[in-house]
């Protein structure tokens, strides 16, 4: 049996992100799914592109504040508590609006971990 407690704010934001990016598998010692936690001011958004997963699901756990995802067929808004699920080979792009009355913070969860296969996504070529 193994129990690990990990401190959030003790893990250190990812450089060059577009917006707070804490990365949470490894300092939990998780290899079968991919835990970030996002911070977003009004106008940042949380993946470094629009774009999809080969293999991977993910699952956008709202914190606080709204979340807003598009996609090619809509533009979701996910509010606090709600739990927004994209499944493998789908598009989105997940953000906090523009004129938001302030930041949202997402718990976002990935299984499998799979980072090498995100796809960038141009809404264009449709």
């Amino acid at each position: 049996m193994g129990y690990r407690v990990v401190d959030t704010d003790a893990v250190a934001p990812e450089p060059d992100r577009p917006c707070e990016c804490r990365k949470l598998s490894d300092p939990g010692g998780l290899d079968e799914a991919a835990i970030n936690r996002f911070r977003a001011e009004p106008g940042e958004q949380l993946p470094l592109a629009y774009h999809y997963h080969e293999t991977q699901q993910e699952a956008f756990y709202v914190m606080d504040g709204t979340l807003a995802v598009e996609t090619p067929g809509d533009t979701y808004e996910i509010t606090a508590d709600d739990l927004f699920v994209v499944d493998s080979e789908s598009p989105q792009r997940a953000y906090n609006r523009e004129d938001a009355d302030g930041p949202v913070t997402v718990l976002a969860i990935g299984a499998p971990p799979a980072d090498a296969d995100a796809v960038p996504y141009d809404p264009n070529d449709e």
